[in-house]
């Protein structure tokens, strides 16, 4: 070997033994965690690097210099953690650091994160902070409200959050309004399955410094983004702890998220955030609220945890730091290795198998108590004043409903009522009894809690609005002359504990509907919706009106479709969305058409005599089965309506009778009403309905209808007499008045529901247009998602819960718009058929419209986009409620046989903590199981296989069958094992649900069981050959009668019937239940709810979309001009008599205040 060779030997010894040390600063528990000890396992990989963990008990029992030496540290700050002794040891060391020191002090201090972030022009919630040092005295002014806070000048509404200023307290508290049911929201640092809980208290912590910040609406979820370094940046989604406080985990006990793609404007905060905090690798809480990101909280040092990509990307960003930065000085070889390409994951699928993209249902609310109302007309001052004061004369009416606005109507009739004892010669126009049960109803329940009562205000011109039959008697004395007020009150009508058991169960059953969703509603529940959930392939959006029943009905199907847990506040505020904005799901006035429609109906109501064809033809021209059937049992409309006033008059008879009983004190009836309550109810029908001068009140039959109905549910332990009687003739009383108050003729029924729904209509023809999602949704991320086959599959679903009155328009739209022709469609003229034999849109009615898309077909042909219509009348109202026969739910036809969707979810791996996939799907289905129908949106058999299949037996599959009689193969354990392995990652808390939940229902009599029918209701049937040979010699044609093969609603999958030959499947429970129980299970008193029907199953995308087109268009002009003419001439009229308010007159002297002793606020 000569000289040279060996002094380059020599140097190659020497470079082998030059290498970076990177130095692990940290408190043991964070240094030797699973995430930290896989990336420098990964770090270790880079050949010039050498890593070293300082011993905790060297960090905290030896000085500075003692410790080892490092040329990289990776230093962070954890509880017990001496950040003094790091700072002194770089600052002695001078190490590169990963993570700046200094800063971290900052990140301990959320004012001080706020305020870094502010700087940097990162969007931020609205905040103030409260700091109680008395250094600061301008800094802690607090003013607190029953809704609202006044931090140093800045007001929050509730919901606001509350935040201590140290970062390193997390108990960050949630005030919710009163108007959602009031309380907070306790977070804290998670214990066990526990990261936050719901306390009724409402009132903020007196002590202590915060920060008072505005609640971002977040739909239940939040994202952590975790950066390395400014180019790098990978986001996570979970359930947001302050939705139910269940903490959802693995099966390692590791809390599940799942990998969001971040937005490019979202990849800029993180990069500003990581250079803005010195911190390479850093952590920070994103939340995307109302198509924004804001930053809410910075916590530095921060992992991600059990993601194998990220532990490799993480070590590669910082080897390749450490390199780029040191190896120069330490003369080690080194170039940056080039970036391989990421590879799409692209979804396919087989055969004609379609994809669900977009579900759109529009709900009424669920059970209610009986809904009240006073009119009475106001010309007082005071009252004009509060009508200015809230802007009632741009648009010339006004909505009070804020307890604050409430308790300025109460204070003003608490005024009057004093100037009328202590005036006798005083001339307030309003009458005396009217003001008294104003202040009654307004001092009910002793708070404005919740949203339980409201006022509306309405400008008349002239006084004296055109009358109805309603109004005779309150406006009868009101000479016409100046302009007034119409006050009308409105109270009750609040969601029951059943309505709630409704719209939770119809939740449950909901997601049924999607991919993966079929199987036994009670012990497996659609694990295919809370997959596509919680691996953020499903965007959810809920819209509901402003009224209390209908968002807390929104809140409860929220609860039963995501299987969350806790109290309906937290779902509320977070979940559901104010839709009272454009008239979206609210609408308070009546056109022109309807009121002339009210009043011909009710002209034609008061005639004494019988129904003669003339009248069929005039108040039936559309010849519906259901409103001719109620003529016929009225007959007589007057006479009938004697019949039911005697009706009313026993029944508060026999209510008084028992309040003179000496238990009457101690009877509690239902939803904590009294006998005295009740009394009232039926007394103030008993007054409206007949007026002094003899004519009946027709606007008061729906009133009796709920009512009796009501009564008859809740309260039939009182055993009240000839009850039974009083619902059936006001039952058909109201099937002839409700439907017609929405239009006679079609046309009229069309311009109406224009009026009411055209907003609604054009935002449905947006989500089915708004088949990509915008990139501020919470999307899987397809690199980064493990267990997940088909990563790119993303469903869309819009709820709009709302009440009669929209849910009878819109089904008016689809029927006289236009959208088929039934003389050329023969499943749409079907369809008619059953919806004119509908007789009631009842609680939780259902309008769903369900988009699929079929990737084998070109993208501009129409063929591409599938519609699907489905309809059901909502809750059954007795026991023996018959409903007429349609469709069913998806009937199978030709044109559409072989369609379907992509694979069912619940084959999706479950990051290791399943078993085998084998093992559960071999449970769960038999082999070969054979589909040649459409199951649900599950198609499992491409075009091929059915037609080799088609020769021999087939065995029909009933997914919902209506025993749950197990089959000799099936293994209790087995069920237990296949839960564990689908709901491990996606959904654990289902474990729990299906324990309790998964019983045994006793065979409902009259119905064959089949021995080897399985839990999960596969189903085979021996003497089915092929489907297209299916027949029933007990059927000939639809009949309307009791349907005793129904299932649940929102979950019926056919696969026996074809169009020709209408099977109907055996129901799911409740359906399934005995004869002798009615209602869901474990609920007697809360009535099932009818299947949903498919009205249409074979739309074109393009074809509903020019339908809305068109029927929103024909309305959208006229209603804007007419709009805006009757707003102007308000305010005008208003003026040219006014000038502002109106003088006092003849009336007593104004009062700008009410006297202080007369006023007791709620």
């Amino acid at each position: 070997m000569d000289l040279e060779d060996l002094e380059d030997f020599e140097d190659l010894e020497d470079l082998e033994e030059r290498h970076i040390v990177v130095g692990v600063c940290a408190m043991t528990k964070k240094s030797r965690s699973k995430p930290m000890v896989e990336i420098l396992e990964r770090l270790c990989g880079f050949h010039f690097i050498h890593v070293c963990v300082f011993p905790e008990d060297v960090i905290l029992e030896q000085e500075p210099e003692t410790w080892p030496l490092c040329d990289v540290l990776v230093s962070f700050h954890s509880k017990g953690f001496p950040l003094d002794k790091a700072v002194q040891y770089s600052k002695l060391r001078n190490p590169l650091l990963i993570n700046d020191l200094d800063m971290q002090y900052y990140i301990q201090d959320r004012r001080e994160v706020y305020r870094i972030l502010r700087e940097e022009g990162i969007d931020l919630p609205r905040y103030a902070v409260l700091n109680r040092d008395p250094a600061h005295p301008q800094e802690c002014s607090l003013v607190e409200g029953e809704d609202h806070v006044e931090v140093n000048g800045e007001v929050f509404h509730k919901p606001f959050v509350e935040k201590p200023v140290c970062a390193e307290d997390h108990n960050v508290y949630i005030y919710y309004p009163t108007s959602a049911g009031g309380g907070s929201q306790r977070l804290f640092r998670k214990i066990g399955s526990r990261s936050s809980v719901y306390s009724p208290e409402s009132s903020v912590r007196k002590t202590g410094s915060y920060i008072y910040e505005e609640f971002m609406p977040t739909d239940g979820t939040d994202v952590k983004v975790y950066t390395v370094g400014p180019d790098y940046a990978h986001a996570e989604a979970r359930k947001s702890p302050a939705l139910d406080g269940k903490v959802e985990r693995d099966s390692e006990g590791k809390e599940v998220r799942y990998p969001v793609m971040l937005t490019a404007i979202e990849k800029l905060i993180a990069r500003k955030v990581c250079l803005a905090f010195k911190q390479t690798v850093c952590g920070f809480d994103l939340l995307r609220a109302n198509g924004h990101s804001f930053v809410c909280d910075v916590n530095g040092f921060s992992f991600v945890k059990n993601s194998m990509k990220y532990y490799d990307d993480c070590a590669k960003v910082l080897g390749n730091l450490v390199m780029r930065l040191l190896a120069p000085q330490f003369h080690l070889p080194w170039s940056l290795p080039p970036e391989s390409e990421d590879i799409p994951i692209v979804p396919t699928t087989s055969g004609t198998m379609m994809e669900l993209r977009c579900v759109i249902a529009v709900i009424r609310h669920g059970d209610r108590t009986p809904k009240q109302k006073m009119k009475m007309e106001v010309r007082h001052p005071l009252f004009f004043e509060l009508f200015e004061k809230y802007g009632g004369f741009k648009s010339g009416k006004l909505k009070l409903k804020k307890p604050k606005q409430l308790q300025e109507v109460l204070d003003i009739a608490r005024l009057l009522l004093v100037e009328l004892v202590q005036h006798t010669d005083c001339e307030i126009e309003e009458k005396k009894s009217k003001l008294e049960q104003l202040k009654t109803v307004l001092e009910m329940y002793g708070h404005f809690s919740g949203i339980n009562r409201k006022v509306q205000l309405t400008y008349l011109r002239t006084g004296k609005p055109q009358a109805s039959s309603g109004e005779e008697d309150c406006l009868k004395d009101v000479a016409p002359g100046g302009p007034s007020l119409l006050l009308v009150l409105k109270w009750g009508g609040e969601l029951t504990p059943a309505g709630r058991v409704q719209a939770e169960e119809l939740g449950r059953a909901f997601r049924c509907m999607y991919p993966g969703g079929q199987g036994d509603y009670a012990g497996f529940p659609g694990c295919g919706l809370l997959r596509l959930h919680s691996t953020y392939r499903h965007d959810l959006k809920i819209y509901a009106s402003d009224e209390g029943r209908v968002q807390m009905t929104a809140a409860a199907f929220a609860k039963g479709l995501l299987a969350l847990e806790g109290e309906l506040t937290p779902i509320l505020v977070q979940m559901v969305k104010s839709a009272n904005m454009n008239g979206l799901l609210d609408s308070d006035c009546l056109s022109d058409s309807q009121n002339r429609v009210k009043t011909r109906l009710h002209q034609v109501l008061q005639q004494d005599q019988d129904f003669s064809p003339e009248t069929y033809d005039k108040l039936a021209p559309t010849k519906s089965p259901s409103l001719v059937n109620s003529m016929k049992l009225v007959q007589n409309p007057v006479q009938t309506c004697d019949q039911v006033y005697s009706l009313i008059q026993s029944l508060t008879s026999q209510i008084r009778d028992r309040l003179e009983s000496p238990t009457a004190q101690n009877l509690q009836l239902y939803h904590s009403e009294s006998l005295d309550l009740m009394l009232g109810r039926w007394s103030k029908l008993e007054r409206d309905f007949r007026m002094k001068s003899g004519r009946y009140d027709i606007s008061k039959i729906p009133d009796i209808y709920d009512c009796i109905k009501y009564d008859l549910q809740h309260n039939g332990s009182l055993r009240l007499e000839q009850t039974e009687e009083l619902l059936r003739l006001s039952r058909a009383l109201a099937d002839l008045v409700i439907p017609q108050e929405y239009g006679i003729s079609p046309q009229e029924k069309l311009d109406i529901a224009q009026t009411y729904c055209v907003p609604l209509m054009k935002k449905i023809q947006l989500d089915l247009q708004r088949t990509h999602e915008d990139e501020s949704v919470n999307k899987l991320h397809p690199l980064y998602s493990r267990g997940v086959m088909s990563p790119e599959r993303h469903v869309r679903t819009r709820l709009y819960f709302t009440s009669e009155s929209h849910v009878h328009s819109l089904l008016n739209m689809f029927r006289y718009g236009g959208l088929l022709d039934e003389e050329q469609d023969t499943q749409w003229k079907q369809a008619m058929d059953f919806l004119s034999a509908v007789p009631e849109l009842n609680y939780m009615t259902q309008v769903v419209i369900m988009l699929y898309e079929d990737n084998n077909k070109d993208p501009s042909s129409e063929e591409r986009f599938h519609v699907e219509l489905h309809f059901s009348p909502g809750v059954r109202g007795s026991e023996s409620e018959s409903a007429p026969r349609g469709c069913g739910f998806r009937p199978a036809a030709s044109e559409n046989k072989d369609q379907g969707s992509l694979e069912d979810l619940s084959h999706d791996q479950t990051d290791q903590a399943a078993l085998p996939v084998s093992e559960p799907i071999s449970i769960q289905r038999r082999s070969p199981m054979v589909r040649n129908r459409k199951t649900g949106s599950m198609e499992v058999l491409s075009e091929s296989q059915s037609q080799s299949q088609s020769q021999t037996k087939l065995a029909p599959l009933r997914l919902f069958s209506s025993g749950t009689k197990q089959s000799p193969e099936f293994k209790p354990n087995a069920l237990g094992s296949l839960c564990s392995g689908l709901f491990s990652c996606s959904a654990p808390n289902l474990r729990e649900y299906i324990r309790v939940h998964h019983r045994k229902h006793p065979p409902r009599p009259g119905l064959n069981q089949d021995p080897t029918r399985t839990k999960l209701g596969l189903t085979h049937d021996p003497t089915r050959t092929k489907p297209a040979q299916t027949h029933d010699p007990n059927r000939t044609k639809p009949q309307v009668n009791q349907d005793s093969t129904r299932t649940k609603p929102g979950m019926t999958q056919d696969l026996t019937r074809t169009i020709p030959e209408l099977h109907r499947k055996p129901p799911l429970s409740p359906g399934s239940l005995p004869s002798t129980v009615f209602g869901f299970e474990g609920c007697s008193m809360v009535p099932s709810i009818f299947p949903l029907e498919t009205l249409h199953n074979s739309l074109s995308l393009k074809q509903v979309d020019e339908f809305l087109q068109r029927v929103c268009k024909d309305r959208s002009h006229s209603a804007v001009m007419e709009t805006r003419a009757s707003s102007e001439a308000y305010l005008q009229q208003f003026i040219s008599n006014f000038g502002s308010v109106p003088s006092s007159g003849a009336s007593s002297p104004v009062h700008k205040n009410p006297a202080p002793n007369t006023s007791l606020s709620q």
